[in-house]
């Protein structure tokens, strides 16, 4: 048998076909191209390994330097106000523009309370609702109910604004307050008259616009237990509510605790809504009737307004603060999930 019949049933069809009409083609030749393509593949392959993780890393590296920037700005912004009020501008509850006296603290407060309203509203609604999406809705209503969610989670803040100031505030003015201050007046917490504006309106708006972020976030969570873990616990002879309590929650509490996280960052920055029913009042209370303010919405409230190197420094400054907060929180929970990942692990 000649060499030319043997790459006839080596070599592929095509291959085949070239060599029976080129006579002049030889063995040697084909291994070339093949050399010659080879060489050109390690050539792009070993060019891409090169750039790809340059690049990655530029993007990795402008994300970081974004955040330096926002930093950085703001503090060059707020110098005159940190020159002149230094660590008492955290403690003090002053606001006055016409004497340029400042201080963060009412705002600090009011910002951290109408968010732990929110959060104490909004947490066993979210886990209740992620827990019926995933374990227990019918097929026929799981998704049209999770889209309801979704959908509720995008409508723009004013707009949830403006429903509680016309709708909710006067809501809460009577029967809620009213309620609340003859029955457990005696309480500091429910004292004062019912202005339906106030840390409670605050709080609820808050509760309604992180519930949908927490519930998805959480029912996806919760969806990402794998079967096996439902499977072992009915295998072991436990009801529903046992395999929920204590496998599927388990489970994902790293991700629930996220979900917290997520809507808690998205109430501390919350600025219109809050802003339409929380009163606009600079002082410390610990009646929830009584008007109050935030970070986000006093910003917000009087940027336009501002003039001169302390009141807009002030201002700036209280951005700064809110960065802050926002930045420790988010590494606090960063921690936490850590913490129970790797308490997690161990115990496996």
């Amino acid at each position: 048998m000649e060499w030319r019949d043997t790459l006839h049933i080596l070599r592929s069809e095509k291959e085949v076909h070239i060599l029976r009409s080129d006579k002049t083609c030889k063995p040697t030749d084909l291994r070339k191209n093949q050399i010659r393509s080879a060489n050109t593949m390690s050539f792009s392959g070993r060019l891409g390994d090169r750039i790809f993780p340059r690049l990655t890393l530029i993007f990795a590296a402008l994300l970081l330097a974004i955040l330096a920037g926002i930093i950085v700005i703001l503090f060059l912004d707020a110098m005159p106000a940190i020159k002149q009020f230094g660590l008492s501008f955290f403690g003090s509850t002053d606001w006055d523009p016409v004497n340029e006296r400042f201080g963060a603290l009412p705002a600090i407060y009011g910002t951290l309370l109408s968010s732990f309203i929110g959060l104490i509203i909004a947490i066993p609604l979210s886990i209740g609702a992620a827990i019926f999406l995933s374990e227990l809705a019918p097929a026929w209503i799981r998704s049209p109910a999770s889209f309801l969610v979704e959908l509720l989670a995008a409508i723009p803040s004013v707009i949830i604004g403006l429903w509680g100031l016309f709708i909710l505030v006067p809501f809460i003015r009577n029967p809620v307050e009213s309620w609340l201050g003859d029955k457990l007046g005696f309480l500091p917490l429910f004292q004062g008259p019912p202005f339906g504006v106030g840390f409670l309106a605050a709080g609820i708006i808050l509760a309604i616009m992180i519930t949908p972020i927490i519930t998805a976030v959480s029912r996806d969570a919760m969806k990402a237990v794998p079967d096996t873990q439902r499977e072992a616990m009915y295998a072991l002879g436990a009801t529903r509510w046992e395999m929920i309590s204590r496998a599927v929650l388990p489970y994902c509490r790293s991700g629930l605790i996220g979900a917290v996280i997520l809507g808690l960052a998205r109430a501390l920055g919350e600025t219109m809504a809050v802003t339409m029913v929380i009163g606009n009042s600079y002082k410390l209370t610990a009646s929830l009737f009584s008007p109050g303010t935030t970070i986000a919405s006093k910003i917000a409230s009087e940027f336009s307004e501002a003039s001169g190197e302390i009141f807009i420094g002030s201002l700036v400054e209280l951005a700064l603060v809110l960065f802050v907060i926002t930045l420790l929180v988010n590494i606090v929970a960063r921690l936490l999930v850590w913490r129970l990942t790797t308490v997690k692990v161990e115990g496996i």
